[in-house]
């Protein structure tokens, strides 16, 4: 009862520490708020009132109905103007794009020949010409189709027929909201807990501690349970309020379950955190070692590229991170509504790798402390 009062009470004194610690709150609220939303609409899946400026030097059926195809809400309705403006309009951020339909368009089509059409990108607007180029030749391409009554160059004797699960619209911001709130758990578990050892040296009272009647396992024990705590609290709300409310995103799954997988994930991360905690002497470097290791652990988890497109040797490395398991059991649950009777692998390898992480860095901070 005693070491469990000391765990308590050290943990209690963690979160005072990290409440007067006003860079680190804003960090959280930002990382499990803001941060989501902006990761998951941040490159829009199609273009949104992009403005479109039109030199039409045919001026007939066929360039008038490709431009009646612009509409609202991917396009603003387009505007006519003559070759003097476009490269004006273009220089002072008018216009995103600019479509240059030239003489005898309709004629060369209807003579089976094959008439060029410019289109000019802003590529300043980042996050319109990324997705609008490709909207605008898919709508070009459809529209001279239906203008010559002839099928789509794609299409082949047999129809397939598409059933898409769980996101039938292939809305990009419900897969982007659950990525990002995943790589937000690992992030601040590692950092929040490295943190709290690095703020002990700084401060001076890790001499406090070493005179304590306390043992490197309760410190440790300390530092886990509490900034673990802090970052499951924040993704349960987060997961209610942001994602589910604010970008609309529809979990399937159990969230008991899901916060029970991410408990065991925090385990593992959290003992990293420990780690990296001992190995930096400053808070600079602590931030150098996050970013080493944090980036690869996000890129080849899963959660960004599918690990099936990754070399075999990636993949078998892979297995011994943490957040491989997690995206895994992440996926299963909130996207396809998985039980304990499927993730349970999932569950066991964070928990085993939890304890080999939580293993290591016991050691490490009792040969720091030594």
């Amino acid at each position: 009862m005693r070491r469990l009062s000391n765990v308590l009470h050290l943990g209690l004194k963690e979160l005072r520490s990290l409440a007067r610690e006003p860079a680190l709150v804003i960090l959280i609220l930002y990382a499990f708020s803001l941060g989501i939303y902006a990761g998951a609409t941040g490159i829009p899946e199609a273009p949104h009132r992009a403005s479109l400026a039109v030199v039409d030097e045919d001026r007939s059926p066929a360039s008038t109905r490709i431009l009646d195809a612009f509409q609202l809400p991917y396009f603003q309705p387009p505007k006519y103007i003559d070759h003097a403006e476009m490269d004006r309009g273009m220089d002072a951020g008018l216009f995103t794009f600019t479509l240059n339909i030239p003489p005898n368009f309709q004629r060369d089509l209807l003579a089976g020949r094959q008439p060029t059409i410019q289109l000019n990108v802003d590529a300043t607007q980042v996050s319109q010409a990324f997705t609008g180029a490709g909207h605008i030749q898919q709508i070009i391409a459809r529209e001279v189709n239906g203008f010559l009554r002839r099928p789509p160059a794609e299409a082949v004797p047999i129809e397939a027929v598409i059933q898409v699960a769980y996101n039938p619209n292939l809305v990009r911001a419900w897969f982007g909201a659950v990525n990002e709130l995943l790589n937000q758990i690992s992030m601040l578990a590692i950092i929040l807990t490295g943190a709290a050892v690095v703020r002990e040296r700084e401060h001076g009272t890790i001499e406090h501690l070493l005179v304590m009647p306390v043992s490197a396992l309760e410190i440790m024990l300390a530092k886990v349970w509490s900034m673990g705590l802090v970052v499951l609290l924040a993704t349960a709300l987060s997961l209610l309020l942001v994602v589910r409310g604010w970008v609309g995103a529809p979990l399937q799954g159990s969230l008991p379950l899901f916060l029970a997988g991410a408990a065991l994930h925090l385990f593992a991360t959290t003992s990293m955190g420990v780690f990296f905690g001992t190995v930096a002497r400053s808070m600079p470097q602590l931030g150098l070692l996050v970013i080493l290791v944090l980036i690869p652990l996000q890129i080849l988890s899963g959660g960004m590229t599918p690990r099936e497109s990754m070399p075999q040797l990636v993949q078998y490395l892979m297995l011994g991170a943490p957040t491989t398991w997690f995206v895994e059991l992440a996926q299963s649950v909130l996207f396809r509504g998985a039980g304990l009777s499927i993730i349970w692998p999932q569950l066991l390898g964070l928990a085993l790798i939890g304890m080999l992480f939580f293993a290591a860095a016991l050691a490490r901070l009792r040969r720091s402390l030594q």
